[in-house]
């Protein structure tokens, strides 16, 4: 008899539904008396929707780490440090990501961060290799537009944001993750909306509207995308099941793989709903290696070292794993100030109004710098 029925929010794909509601049957064996109703919103609300305000509606909150800072400021999750204790035992920054004033604020369940993405089948028409570098990456796109195909990249709002970050912190002059310093290096950030269009003019024009799941769901289905150079990462797309699997690689950054803008997703509690003791137990059952493990058997993305070191699971997601390792222990923790998020929201936009031509250079540095200082 279920005495307890905690509410869950995730975000809207078989990468985050399915490892959640497909180990639940492993849970309840533990936990009897208590049952989880998990929720899915779209990726645009999980990448801005307030989590005081599902805090309010929700037991359990998938989210993404730049909300830590309004979560430490309000205290609208409880900390999780009990649950975590000593060590690190996930990939890159990820537990890192959830730390803000001391305490981290949510368990990471889910890694990622921006890797190269392509079609095996459509490389193989050009004998190619996945470049390793922005040289290497710009002679690839000149090849496979001679022969009608293109390179791809997602750059709606936010995404465009996240590849300007990419490639600032690649060339390591990153952008402030603190309000109070200058946002970033005019110079290098000029050379980098030059990378950016560089890249444009060898993508269709189809991209400026695709966020990260677009971007997998156009090169599994259309044959002329035959490679992405950074994107946040599904190695589900890389499963068997997929119609075209696609195959997964380190960023071919200027400098290589180092500086890609850390994704991925924590699990937290409502430090406001009535049951916290019974979230608390679902969240150490989600921390167990078995749990995360049996979080990749079903699509899922797991943030653990011990999954991203397990070779039957490496396989399973087409050596998504092994391929992308550098990428993501090298990754640079985006800001997380309280207020971010509105910065990230407007400053996505302004980045593509200028990809499309609609905003100046010049235009785009300056309301960048101004988002940055909250005018």
């Amino acid at each position: 008899m279920t005495s307890v029925t905690l509410r869950g929010m995730t975000w809207d794909h078989r990468r985050a539904v399915d490892p959640l509601e497909r180990t639940m049957p492993l849970f309840r064996a533990k936990h009897p008396d208590i049952d989880i109703e998990w929720s899915k919103r779209p990726l645009s609300g999980f990448e801005f929707t307030p989590v005081d305000e599902l805090a309010s509606a929700y037991d359990l909150i998938i989210l993404d780490h730049p909300f830590m800072g309004q979560v430490a400021a309000t205290g609208s999750l409880c900390p999780l440090d009990e649950v975590l204790g000593e060590g690190d035992p996930f990939v890159g920054p990820s537990l890192a990501s959830y730390r803000m004033n001391g305490s981290v604020w949510a368990l990471p369940v889910d890694a990622a961060c921006q890797v190269a993405v392509s079609r095996p089948d459509l490389m193989q028409l050009f004998d190619a290799e996945s470049p390793v570098d922005w040289d290497g990456l710009m002679a690839l796109g000149s090849l496979v537009r001679r022969k009608g195909l293109w390179l791809a990249i997602g750059l709606k709002g936010v995404h465009s944001l996240m590849t300007f970050f990419t490639l600032m912190a690649n060339l390591g002059t990153p952008c402030a993750i603190e309000r109070n310093a200058p946002f970033a290096d005019d110079k290098a950030a000029r050379h980098v909306l030059g990378l950016m269009r560089a890249l444009l003019s060898l993508c269709p024009p189809q991209c400026l509207g695709w966020n990260s799941i677009a971007l997998h769901e156009a090169m599994a289905a259309r044959g002329d995308l035959v490679f992405c150079p950074a994107v946040y990462c599904y190695a589900t797309y890389a499963e068997a099941d997929q119609r075209h699997p696609l195959r997964f690689h380190d960023l071919p950054g200027p400098n290589g793989p180092a500086g890609s803008a850390i994704g991925g997703t924590g699990l937290g509690i409502s430090a406001v709903r009535p049951h916290a003791a019974a979230a608390l137990a679902y969240v150490r059952f989600a921390a167990m290696p078995q749990t995360q493990h049996s979080f990749a058997l079903h699509h899922g993305q797991p943030a653990l070292a011990s999954v991203w070191n397990d070779s039957t699971i490496n396989q399973r997601f087409g050596g998504c794993y092994s391929a992308t390792r550098a990428t993501m222990e090298a990754c640079w923790i985006r800001p997380r100030y309280n207020g971010y998020l509105v910065f990230q929201e407007k400053a996505g936009e302004c980045v593509e109004a200028h990809l499309r031509g609609a905003m100046s250079e010049d235009a785009l540095l300056e309301s960048l710098k101004l988002l940055h200082a909250g005018k």
